[in-house]
C-alpha cells in the first residue's frame, strides 16, 4: 500500500472518500494525530487495530464535529456529562457514557460504554463533517510507540499501512485528551490530560482519579505499555541525578541525551539535551516531538521529572509509561 500525505481541501475530499469506502485515514487534532475509521462500520474499525498492531480489548474514542454527531452513539447524556461537554468541548476532553446499540463492539472492546470527543482542531472538525459520520480513532502510531504530533511522525510509523495522512501541522496541545468517566455515580478521570482535575471543580465539584489495578480497560492508555521510544528511557528525579546518569551512560558508550525544561537545560553544561520549553504548556506541546527526535539520535534517553501538578502531572503520566516506570 502506498501512503500519501495531503493538505487542504484535496486532503479532506480524498479522506472522506476513503472513509466512505471502509478505509482508515490519519488526521490531525489539537492533542495528537488520530487514525480514523467510520465509527458505525465494524469492519473498517478492525483495520485500525491491524494498522497499529493494537490489542482488540483496548477501546477507541469516537470523534464528532458537533453535538449533532452524538446521535446514535449514546443511549443518554447524564446531566453532569452535559455540563462538562458544554464547558470543555470542543477541546482536549473525552467523556465516557453509556453507548447505543448502533456502536459496534469493535469500537468499545465489547463494553457498554463509549468515549466521545469533539476536537477543536479546525481540520479535524472539517474532516469529520466531510465524512458525514462519527470517526473512531486512537493515536496514529504503531501500538506502544510514541504518539504522533506531526504528519511526519505518522508517516514514520504508518507508511505502507494506511492510504492517507491529512497534514494539519503540528498539534497545539501535544498529549492525548483527558478521559473522564461519566457513566458511574462518581465522575472519574481515567486518563489525565490538558484538562485537569482542578478544572472540573467549578462544573462537577470533586472528581476522583482512577488509581486501581486495570483488569478491563474502559479507556485507552490504561492497560498496556504506551508512548515508548525505541531505546532505553529513564526519568531523572533531579538535575544532579540526570547529570550523573548521563555521565555514567556516556562512559558505557550508550550515547545519552537529556530531555528537560529550559531551566534544567541551562545547568547541564555541554551534555546533549533537548529543551522542551519553560512553561507547562510548552512542555506538554513539545514532549512527544522531543521523544521522537531523541530516539533517532540517542541510545539512552533521560527525561526530567516535570512535577506532579496540573498539566505537568499529565505529561508525567505519559513519560513514566514511556520509561516503564524506571527512575534515576
Amino acid at each position: 500500500m502506498r501512503t500519501v500525505v495531503l493538505k487542504g481541501e484535496d486532503a479532506l475530499k480524498k479522506g472522506a472518500e476513503l472513509i466512505a469506502s471502509g478505509e482508515v485515514v490519519a488526521f490531525p487534532t489539537e492533542t495528537v494525530y488520530g487514525l480514523g475509521a467510520d465509527a458505525f462500520n465494524g469492519e473498517a474499525v478492525k483495520k485500525i487495530f491491524a494498522a497499529k498492531g493494537r490489542p482488540s480489548d483496548n477501546p477507541l474514542i469516537v470523534h464528532v464535529a458537533d453535538a449533532d454527531g452524538l446521535e446514535g452513539l449514546v443511549s443518554g447524556i447524564p446531566e453532569g456529562a452535559r455540563a462538562v461537554m458544554e464547558k470543555f468541548m470542543p477541546g482536549p476532553l473525552t467523556v465516557i457514557m453509556k453507548k447505543s446499540a448502533k456502536v459496534p463492539d469493535s469500537v468499545t472492546a465489547g463494553l457498554d460504554t463509549v468515549g466521545i470527543r469533539m476536537p477543536s482542531h479546525p481540520v479535524a472538525r472539517a474532516f469529520i463533517r466531510a465524512c458525514g459520520t462519527p470517526i473512531a480513532a486512537p493515536s496514529a502510531n504503531r501500538s506502544t510507540h510514541i504518539s504522533p504530533t506531526s504528519a511526519e511522525h505518522v508517516f514514520e510509523d504508518m507508511d505502507g499501512r494506511i492510504p492517507l495522512i491529512i497534514d494539519g501541522g503540528e498539534c497545539e496541545v501535544g498529549i492525548e485528551s483527558t478521559i473522564i468517566d461519566m457513566s458511574t455515580d462518581v465522575p472519574t478521570i481515567l486518563r489525565p490530560g490538558a484538562i485537569t482535575a482542578e478544572m472540573f471543580a467549578d462544573v462537577l465539584g470533586a472528581v476522583r482519579t482512577f488509581k486501581g489495578k486495570v483488569v478491563v480497560a474502559k479507556a485507552p492508555g490504561m492497560k498496556y505499555k504506551h508512548y515508548a521510544p525505541s531505546c532505553e528511557t529513564v526519568v531523572a528525579l533531579g538535575t544532579e541525578s540526570a547529570k550523573t546518569a548521563y555521565d555514567e551512560a556516556e562512559k558505557q558508550g550508550k550515547k545519552p541525551l537529556i530531555i528537560a525544561s529550559s531551566r534544567v537545560c541551562d545547568a547541564l553544561g555541554e551534555r546533549t539535551r533537548i529543551d522542551v520549553g519553560s512553561t507547562d504548556e510548552e512542555i506538554c506541546r513539545n514532549i512527544y516531538a522531543a521523544l521522537h527526535k531523541a530516539e533517532k539520535i540517542a541510545g539512552f534517553i533521560i527525561c526530567e521529572h516535570f512535577g506532579d501538578k496540573g498539566i505537568c502531572g499529565s505529561v508525567m503520566n505519559r513519560v513514566m509509561k514511556s520509561a516503564g516506570g524506571k527512575t534515576v
